[in-house]
C-alpha cells in the first residue's frame, strides 16, 4: 500500500492558487505555440503585445513544456496550436484560438463569428490546412529545408 502524496508547499501569486496545472507565471492561461516556425513566432509576439496579462505565451520547444502538461501528447505540439486554462482544461487548434479571442480585451468583437453556423467547421479545416503548411507560408529557406512530417514514437 502506498502512502498519498500530500504537497508540502503551496505558492500563491497575485492571489492565484498555483496548484492549478495551467498557472504559468501567475495566470490563468498558457499558449504553446510551435517556436520552429516563424510565421508562429510571429503571431506570437502580436498575441504578447495584445495580452493584458492573462496569458503566458511560450513556444514549445522551451525545456520543461511537456513536463508542465504530460497530457498532452508530443506529437499535438506539432500539429497545433495549445491553449492550457485553468484546471487544465486544453484547446487545440481552431478552438484554441476561439478561446484566444475570448480571452484578449477586444477579442469579443471578432470571437462572436464563431457562434454562427458552420463557423467553427471551416475555422477548423482552414487551421488545419494552414498548421500542414506553416512552413511554406512566408518563412523563406530555412521553413522551406525543414521536415514537415515529424514522426514521434508510441
Amino acid at each position: 500500500m502506498t502512502s498519498p502524496t500530500v504537497p508540502v508547499v503551496s505558492f500563491t501569486i497575485a492571489g492565484r492558487d498555483r496548484d492549478v496545472p495551467s498557472a504559468g507565471l501567475g495566470r490563468a492561461y498558457t499558449v504553446v505555440f510551435d517556436g520552429q516556425c516563424k510565421v508562429c513566432t510571429r503571431l506570437s509576439n502580436v498575441l504578447r503585445r495584445w495580452d493584458r496579462g492573462e496569458m503566458e505565451v511560450v513556444s514549445s520547444q522551451t525545456p520543461g513544456v511537456m513536463a508542465r502538461f504530460p497530457w498532452i501528447p508530443p506529437k499535438a505540439y506539432t500539429q497545433s496550436l495549445q491553449v492550457i486554462g485553468p484546471g487544465g482544461v486544453t484547446y487545440q487548434g481552431a478552438a484554441a484560438i476561439e478561446r484566444i479571442l475570448d480571452v484578449l480585451p477586444r477579442g469579443k468583437w471578432i470571437s462572436w463569428v464563431f457562434s454562427i453556423p458552420f463557423v467553427r467547421v471551416l475555422a477548423d479545416r482552414f487551421y488545419r490546412w494552414f498548421a500542414r503548411n506553416r512552413y511554406r507560408l512566408g518563412c523563406g529557406e530555412h521553413c522551406a529545408s525543414r521536415q514537415v512530417q515529424t514522426s514521434w514514437p508510441d
